[in-house]
């Protein structure tokens, strides 16, 4: 595997979680891979779960890590061609990607969408830069339009805690003080429409996602009634995505305060089937979901954080693999 972004990178599903479940019983057999190997970590924001479950993934496998913050300590980076750089970035990424390169054997890269242009985010500009100049495996450790890290262990998750085989698995919208990128909803949509599952995504009305990630799935506007029968809810806000109207791109169509109501909380947790709840955190509590739904012990959000671990373990020892 030489690139890991979507869903069919990662290839039949059934013998990733076969897979993924061999990794969670003995982390630590197949270090002879990652002997005298070096991961890179490239950080363009802010990261918890995702840095320290990658960064143990590779400790897992016998890996050398280097962890690289863009923003501390870095030389500030441009990006774009053809820019007289007379400003405060001091460095070009298309020299900075091939020195990064020399020093490791795989790369890891996190960087969200900036919401300043739908075109260059859905192009992901950075991270294909780094797919083409590294000469290096790049992974994708959330990018401006997808986290498929995220959605894998997601994907874990649900294997281990599902009680029949084709569970109903609802993705809802949740109010949120800021505008937040599509990456996780789109990976989640992307990775649950390649599952065995009973898919089905609830939102208001202007906040559809683009259908390249969710072609194929159900669309409910009314969320109580998504709601209805599901075994897992996953919780999620996203800004609206432009697919219609490209000028409403990153933006929050709702005053949030008019639309607690979305808030995930007893009231719909009521008509599941004694759904298990989701959430990839950080949570914003009792915006997102109450407190009552994330303590309680139908919870699933730190065994899911704690697959991170998996996830990225997986994706590591296949790209060692194929070296």
């Amino acid at each position: 595997m030489k690139v890991f972004q979507h869903v069919q990178d990662i290839g039949d599903l059934r013998v990733a979680l076969a897979e993924a479940q061999e990794v969670k019983r003995d982390r630590y057999q197949w270090q002879h891979l990652g002997r005298n190997k070096t991961a890179l970590l490239i950080f363009f924001n802010n990261s918890l779960r995702t840095r320290l479950s990658t960064q143990k993934a590779a400790m897992n496998l016998g890996m050398n890590v280097i962890v690289l913050d863009v923003n501390q300590g870095a030389w500030k980076l441009e990006t774009e061609r053809g820019v007289i750089m007379d400003g405060d970035k001091s460095e070009h990424l298309l020299e900075a990607i091939p020195v990064m390169a020399s020093y490791c054997d795989i790369i890891g890269v996190r960087s969200f969408a900036r919401f300043e242009s739908r075109k260059d985010d859905y192009e992901e500009k950075i991270l294909n830069q780094f797919i083409k100049y590294s000469g290096r495996p790049v992974f994708f450790m959330e990018s401006a339009t997808v986290h498929p890290l995220q959605a894998f262990a997601d994907l874990i998750t649900i294997e281990e805690h599902k009680q029949n085989a084709r569970p109903k698995v609802v993705m809802t919208w949740a109010p949120h003080p800021k505008a937040l990128p599509q990456a996780v909803p789109n990976s989640f949509a992307e990775w649950m429409l390649a599952a065995d599952v009973d898919f089905v995504i609830t939102h208001p009305e202007g906040y559809e996602l683009d259908p390249q990630f969710v072609c194929g799935a159900r669309i409910e506007y009314d969320q109580m009634k998504a709601f209805e029968g599901a075994d897992f809810v996953y919780a999620k806000n996203w800004s609206c995505p432009g697919v219609t109207c490209p000028e409403d791109y990153g933006k929050v169509l709702h005053d949030y305060h008019t639309m607690m109501d979305w808030c995930v909380s007893d009231r719909q947790m009521a008509v599941t089937n004694d759904a298990h709840f989701m959430h990839c955190l950080p949570v914003r509590r009792n915006m997102i979901v109450t407190d009552d739904v994330i303590e309680s012990p139908r919870s699933l959000v730190i065994p899911e954080a704690a697959n991170r671990e998996i996830s990225a373990q997986v994706v590591l020892k296949r790209m060692l693999e194929a070296l």
